[in-house]
């Protein structure tokens, strides 16, 4: 009887729990007694690469608004890696009949759950602004220089992991950092070197709904405490499974598609697009690439050592000390961020609207803000012509895909009564969910105006209601 207890609890060897608000418990591998220099999960989670993901927050300005909001990539990362190995285990059965030469199930769950853990590995300060207000000058984004921190900082570590949670990989099976820096970049050209069973998993980081946004959406949704619709994970997982066409759901599971979607949606429009959010946005555009310019002026990828100390912490810590600088430009910056810090809100909102999607679409609507700006000015009165005001389109946000200007993008769904695949447009799914609107508002440095900028707006978005021929 002791020998039977000894050997069942040998089942809790090699593996530990991490509590989580949205899982309850999310598992990771551990060296096991038996092997305590293996290299497991654990390893790759104490990293300083992915420790400085708690440097890093999730949220860039929606945290100002949102006091609960104060949760870190890190968290992000352990829950994409978990429910990244939750779908693979599930998917795994329909992978292997459309591809026979694919891994073992375990080799498919731990190449997931490393590519979930690794994928925000490469972001900056402030998370996308970092990537649209400064990398974009070097034609980098976060998943570009995540891979080469992949392949040049954490690749021997990668190799040399041999099991998932729920068991060891066949003999000879070795996780290669290569194809994990695969599935965490989007689509391009080259991916038909890949094999195929690769290319399907990345669908499941690259898709419509993927391990990365199912886990954010629930995550910040909860941080923030907005209570929104709830997302039935197990619902659409259920329903999801692999195809020759791809990542494909059956129609059984639009449902909870839909669901998801319009929770998404929801995000968006109270959170990230929050008028206060987008002010601070606004403010931080003036700043951020004079700021990042002169703590990192360089190219992260020729400098990736210096760029492990970067993050929200260091920037902050940096910065609060410019405004006693005897560098006027350190000085200047110091300031605005001063009032960054303490939440002093230079951006006011003057005047708000909805405008259609499908009007921006189609060329009835200015797709840039400039335009808008333009026109709102010629409308003030004389006194005003020089009136300092911005327009905010809440379509363009440094933050994952905006769902609202996605709808050309298509969603296998298998039809049981046919028996067949078919590619259906993401926004024949949308047209049910009511929130497909731009936020468009004006916002100055006072409330001293509203009046006059109110009526500018309405006159500038009325010429164009009636025929004004815009410039797209």
């Amino acid at each position: 009887m002791k020998t039977k207890e000894k050997d069942y609890a040998g089942v809790y060897q090699g593996k530990a729990l991490i509590a989580d608000p949205i899982y309850q418990y999310a598992w990771f591998t551990v060296p096991s007694p038996d092997f305590p220099s293996e290299k497991t999960e654990k390893d790759i989670i104490d990293s300083p690469w992915i420790q400085r993901l708690r440097r890093i927050n999730q949220l860039q300005s929606a945290r100002w608004v949102f006091p609960s909001a104060e949760h870190s990539r890190f968290q992000h990362s352990l829950g994409t890696m978990h429910i990244a190995g939750e779908f693979g285990r599930y998917l795994y059965p329909s992978l292997k009949e459309v591809c026979g030469d694919a891994p073992s199930v375990n080799f498919v769950e731990e190449i997931l759950r490393v590519a979930g853990l690794l994928h925000d590995v490469g972001h900056g300060p402030y998370g996308h602004f970092f990537d649209d207000e400064f990398l974009e000058q070097f034609h980098l984004n976060h998943e570009r220089i995540g891979q080469e921190i992949i392949l040049r900082k954490l690749g021997k570590t990668i190799r040399a992991i041999r099991r998932s949670p729920t068991g060891s990989f066949q003999s000879g099976e070795t996780l290669d950092p290569g194809q994990i820096a695969f599935l965490i970049k989007m689509p391009e050209g080259s991916d038909r070197k890949q094999p195929l069973w690769l290319q399907l998993l990345r669908q499941l980081f690259s898709g419509v709904y993927t391990v990365d946004n199912l886990d954010y959406v629930q995550r910040d949704a909860y941080m923030t405490g907005f209570s929104l619709d709830m997302v039935d994970i197990s619902r659409l997982r259920f329903y999801t499974f692999f195809t020759k066409e791809g990542l494909t759901l059956h129609q059984a599971g639009i449902s909870a598609l839909s669901r998801f979607l319009n929770a998404r949606l929801n995000l968006y429009t109270n959170i990230y697009y929050h008028r206060t959010t987008r002010a601070l946005d606004l403010h931080l555009q003036e700043i951020f690439r004079d700021t990042m310019n002169i703590l990192f002026p360089n190219n992260p990828l020729k400098a990736l050592d210096a760029y492990l100390q970067l993050d929200d912490w260091y920037l902050f810590e940096q910065v609060r000390e410019w405004p006693g600088s005897k560098n006027a430009s350190k000085r200047g910056l110091g300031r605005e961020w001063e009032k960054i810090h303490a939440r002093a809100v230079k951006w006011k909102m003057s005047y708000s609207a909805e405008l259609s999607v499908e009007e921006v679409r189609k060329g009835t609507r200015f797709s840039r803000a400039e335009d808008y700006e333009r026109q709102i000015r010629s409308f003030l009165p004389g006194p005003l012509k020089d009136l300092k005001f911005r327009v905010d389109l809440a379509t363009q946000d440094p933050r994952p895909i905006n769902p609202m200007v996605e709808g050309e993008k298509r969603i296998n769904i298998y039809n049981p009564l046919m028996g067949m695949t078919s590619p259906e447009p993401l926004k024949d799914i949308y047209r049910f969910i009511p929130a497909r609107v731009v936020h468009f508002r004006v916002f100055s440095p006072s409330h001293d105006h509203d009046r006059d900028l109110s009526l500018a707006a309405e006159k500038a978005l009325g010429t164009m209601d009636a025929g004004f021929k815009t410039n797209i």
